[in-house]
């Protein structure tokens, strides 16, 4: 389940920091100074807003998650990765334009506001990460229940839980064990479904 927190940070963070530093050439309406600075500013905001957000309901499945079985179908990291980006690329890539042409107001401040996001989401998948290894498990989400990517969107009935050495993701999403290769107790070894831990 971190693993959908965390795809989208690195994609954000980099973007952001690109377009930080292509809107810091541009002496805007405002100037760079001032720019950069309400961009600093703005960029603080936006990693506690993203941290934060929704965060109950992050909670509330986790205490009512319960154990994967044969039925539940499970993406492994890298594919869950791939189909996030692939998903939202255009999205991504309309956020980039946005913050390089809002340069021409507040220099630097789109991009900051975009690598805000960035670490925010890495800051609640590192959160997540916390409890998963309080609790000595993985949270997932089931495949069907995804939906656009969103692990508690309304769809989400629950999360399901298995033990750490699962799949290929270690706690709070980071890559861990050997991507493709089954855990000692694991499911069937399709592309789509996640290594089960029995």
């Amino acid at each position: 389940m971190a693993v959908i927190v965390r795809a989208g940070a690195a994609p954000l963070w980099w973007a952001g920091l690109v377009a930080a530093a292509a809107g810091a050439f541009v002496p805007g309406l405002t100037g760079r100074r001032i720019g950069l600075l309400t961009g600093a500013a703005l960029f603080i905001v936006t990693v506690a807003v993203v941290l934060l957000a929704r965060g109950g309901r992050y909670a509330e499945l986790a205490r009512g998650a319960s154990r994967a079985g044969r039925g539940d179908f499970l993406q492994d990291r890298a594919v869950t990765v791939r189909v996030w980006r692939r998903g939202h690329r255009w999205w991504l890539l309309g956020a980039f334009v946005a913050a390089v042409a809002s340069s021409f107001a507040l220099p630097g401040a789109g991009g900051l506001v975009l690598a805000g996001a960035g670490a925010g989401l890495w800051a609640k998948a590192v959160r997540i990460g916390q409890r998963e290894r309080r609790n000595d498990v993985l949270y997932w989400v089931r495949t069907d229940w995804a939906g656009r990517g969103s692990p508690v969107a309304k769809g989400v009935q629950g999360h399901r839980t298995t033990g750490p050495a699962a799949g290929d993701a270690a706690p709070g999403g980071a890559r861990g064990g050997r991507p493709g290769v089954p855990g000692p107790a694991a499911g069937p070894p399709r592309e789509l479904v996640s290594v089960l831990k029995r």
